[in-house]
């Protein structure tokens, strides 16, 4: 049993062959936590970063990698800072693999916006993130 939101709806099939090993987005999920690190975290985030909370500032990075992977479209809970926190929906399958960082707190998934991979990755410091932990993703996936 899984703890992000949605795990229960996380199975929809990879888009393509590029990745094998991940059938679900459960799968990727097992290999991002003990691949997400403070690197990969955001900085403004990455003090507070540890390895009991690894989904602590992956959100977009993770939303948009599991988007290269299955597909869908990315969405933003918004959270009243002006920051938003990134979601995948694909094929009416809602699931927030870094929902776990929020401890108890409920997000509410309805009616949020899609994000943009352009306006994300205009930030080079988050291209970058994203790049690492794509990098690291493959990596582990070679070694199996």
């Amino acid at each position: 049993m899984y703890h992000f939101h949605g795990w229960e709806q996380a199975d929809v099939p990879p888009v393509n062959g590029d990745w094998p090993g991940l059938d679900t987005p459960c799968d990727l999920y097992d290999l991002l936590k003990t691949l997400w690190c403070a690197d990969t975290c955001a900085p403004r985030m990455r003090d507070e970063w540890t390895p009991d909370n690894p989904t602590w500032g992956q959100c977009s990075i993770t939303a948009f990698l599991c988007q290269d992977i299955f597909g869908g479209k990315v969405y933003g809970v918004p959270l009243g800072d002006g920051n938003v926190h990134c979601f995948n929906a694909v094929d009416g399958h809602v699931f927030d693999l870094t929902s776990e960082q929020f401890g108890e707190q409920k997000l509410n998934y309805e009616s949020c916006p899609e994000q943009s991979r352009e306006k994300h990755f205009a930030k080079e410091e988050k291209r970058k993130r994203y790049e690492l932990l794509k990098e690291k993703l493959r990596g582990k996936l070679e070694e199996q």
